[in-house]
């Protein structure tokens, strides 16, 4: 921990924006996850267009949407397990491999024209697929490429890349579907793929190393939800995002409609436009400091409602196509405003152990807000129209951001950094790993008129001893000594209570020590491991 208690210690400087690209490796990948990226929403324009063309009904428009992102949704813990426990190149290498795969049989039946809405829906499932098991690698791998003193400069610069992509590929895959057809544009996709798997064969990745307490899948499966059940940080997280997601969906499953039935425009338009949200996303990076400066995290979100709400309203009126751009510009701020605030609040509450399975969890709130948000807006606008949809999701969104401020985003301040203040548990001969369940129990001794305010710290301590792994948790009193209290709770395993000494961080160590104040033993309380027989 960094001591800032010496006022004239000067702060250290700090690395520029583009300081991460200075490393060979991040920034090879770097530029050919932007290659990718591009490719992937040309692929996302042709399909969304070409629906439209096979069939003129909102519900099936908007089920492009709902495949695309129900994977992500179903798929995103799972992924996110995956990412910590396989060899993170060789899974991204078979990722690619798939999604080259699907826009390569994309392009041989949009050439045959033999594609049918249905062929499109379970090819975008696919790509769903693909994304959903890519995106937490994606994310995991980055504190591999730079040091520690470049990771919020590389992630910036990753949501910048997916910005720049978002700018230019929808509006590349407008006109080449405008000028050479489906086929075509699914061809560039397939070729951006062979960039993105040459750059990680490139990439030498040490091998990971493989320790006795490495987790398996079930294992690390089970941890990942335990912490989500009993972090009430993330659960004010994850409801903020599925309010604001399941509102906002609207916009993006009805915007082909909007571009081609309320504004009259081509696929050429419908992709400038979604090269408008990207420009404005882009733009929003850049003012998002000083919105930082005047507005918290509760304020950026509701501003991003706002503006979000206010696009969609605007969108009502039909207006001239050189406004509607504008007024994607517009959203494309409010977008990243929005997914900027929760995804830095989300990476802030959750500790390094569980990092990738906290994002899974969000990305799966958010993609599954954002599928049944399309799929329930896609029905809405069949039977009143798409007009008077987006109408209903703006007023939605505007009350429900109002109503939801009260509920406050945590600050995310603490710090999570591994404490490593537990001893290790004396044993009278070796335990094997996978012995288990494994009873906990710490004996205090608390006065009388002390009990309430330490029962008050023990049920905060019981939510941390639940996130770092335990299953069950209690407080007793000995029937013959009021003042003697004991705490214990149960771990799946050996292992994993090992485990559970290695993610303490050090603000769950300043718990740990204001309960400690109410014991007023002569030495520190005992504490006991049980295995079971």
């Amino acid at each position: 921990m960094a001591d800032d208690s010496h006022g004239a210690t000067a702060p250290a400087p700090q690395p520029g924006a583009f300081a991460p690209l200075r490393q060979p490796v991040f920034a090879v990948l770097w530029a050919a996850t932007v290659l990718g990226n591009i490719g992937s929403f040309m692929r996302d324009v042709a399909s969304s267009w070409l629906v439209t063309d096979l069939s003129a009904s909102p519900t099936a428009v908007a089920l492009i949407q709902t495949a695309a992102t129900l994977p992500i949704f179903l798929l995103a813990i799972p992924a996110g397990v995956l990412s910590d426990i396989l060899d993170r190149r060789r899974f991204l290498i078979f990722v690619q491999l798939v999604l080259a795969a699907v826009s390569g049989t994309l392009l041989v039946l949009s050439h045959s024209g033999a594609l049918t809405v249905e062929y499109l829906i379970a090819l975008t499932f696919v790509g769903g697929i693909g994304a959903a098991l890519m995106g937490p690698t994606w994310q995991s791998i980055v504190p591999e490429l730079v040091p520690r003193s470049d990771l919020k400069g590389a992630v910036a610069l990753n949501s910048l890349g997916i910005n720049i992509a978002r700018s230019i590929g929808p509006a590349a895959g407008g006109l080449i579907l405008a000028s050479f057809g489906a086929a075509a544009t699914y061809g560039v996709d397939v070729l951006s793929y062979v960039f993105v798997i040459a750059a990680l064969l490139w990439w030498k990745r040490p091998p990971a190393e493989d320790t006795a307490l490495s987790e398996n899948f079930l294992g690390a499966f089970r941890a990942g939800l335990r912490y989500t059940r009993a972090s009430k940080e993330l659960h004010v997280v994850l409801l903020r995002a599925a309010v604001f997601f399941l509102f906002a969906s609207s916009v993006w499953a009805l915007l082909p409609l909007v571009a081609r039935q309320m504004l009259g425009g081509s696929a050429g338009f419908y992709g400038v436009l979604l090269g408008a949200v990207g420009a404005g996303a882009i733009g929003g990076a850049l003012v998002m400091p000083k919105l930082r400066a005047r507005l918290d995290a509760d304020g950026m979100l509701l501003l991003a409602a706002l503006l979000t709400a206010g696009v969609m309203g605007a969108l009502f009126f039909a207006p001239p196509k050189w406004l509607a751009i504008v007024l994607l510009l517009v959203l494309g701020l409010g977008w990243i405003v929005a997914l900027t605030t929760l995804n830095s609040v989300a990476q802030s509450i959750l500790p390094n152990w569980v990092r990738g399975r906290g994002l899974a969890v969000y990305l799966t709130v958010f993609n599954g807000a954002m599928a049944a948000g399309s799929l329930g807006w896609g029905l809405v606008a069949q039977q009143v129209g798409v007009p008077m949809t987006l109408v209903a999701g703006a007023v939605g969104l505007v009350v429900a951001g109002l109503v939801f401020h009260r509920v406050r985003l945590p600050a995310g301040e603490a710090d999570l950094q591994a404490s490593h203040h537990w001893p290790e548990p004396l044993v009278a001969e070796p335990v094997a790993h996978d012995r288990g369940p494994v009873m906990i129990q710490v004996e205090y001794r608390i006065r009388k008129e002390d009990r309430e305010a330490f029962l008050q710290v023990m049920k905060r301590l019981s939510l941390e001893r639940r996130r770092d792994g335990a299953y069950a948790w209690g407080v007793h009193e000995h029937t013959s000594d009021a003042e003697r209290v004991m705490e214990w709770f149960l771990v799946e395993s050996w292992a994993e209570h090992l485990r559970q000494h290695h993610r303490v961080s050090h603000a769950d160590a300043d718990l740990q020590s204001e309960a400690l104040r109410f014991h007023i033993g002569p030495e520190k309380p005992q504490v006991h491991h049980f295995l079971a027989l």
